[in-house]
């Protein structure tokens, strides 16, 4: 895909804002900066609009909580129509990631990450999905 370039005009508090952005986040130049905030907000769009998107579910657990893991697979064993592949790690003897890459449409994706991420239990969850067109 070719690049095009054009100007942009930002009032002076604005363009500090996107500088401080494109620090925070590791990004070379505004350029960069600029266009991971539209693929973001396309993407945004798209999950809005239910088009068919990839990601990830992400959730940290204690594994020494009962029954959690089968909650979890209860869970998960819902929604293998979306689901491309699962990992479980060990991050330390308490902890565990698991990470569920998926595949669908953005509310059936949304409906699962709201799901396991509401496990009693589950310290933190996420759900993160892009474009897959």
């Amino acid at each position: 895909m070719s690049l095009k370039r054009f100007g942009v005009s930002l009032e002076e508090e604005l363009l500090d804002d996107l500088d401080q952005y494109a620090g925070d986040n590791g990004f070379a130049n505004r350029s960069q900066a600029i266009r991971f905030l539209i693929e973001k907000y396309s993407a945004e769009q798209k999950w809005q609009c239910n088009h068919t998107v990839a990601g990830a579910v992400i959730i940290i657990y204690d594994r020494n909580l009962k029954d959690l893991a089968s909650k979890i697979n209860d869970v998960q064993s819902e929604y293998t129509d979306v689901t491309l592949s699962t990992n479980l790690y060990y991050l330390d003897s308490q902890l565990c990631m698991y990470i569920a890459a998926i595949k669908g449409t953005a509310f059936r994706l949304t409906e699962l990450a709201d799901r396991l991420t509401t496990i009693k239990g589950i310290r933190h969850g996420k759900l993160v999905m892009s474009r897959a067109d």
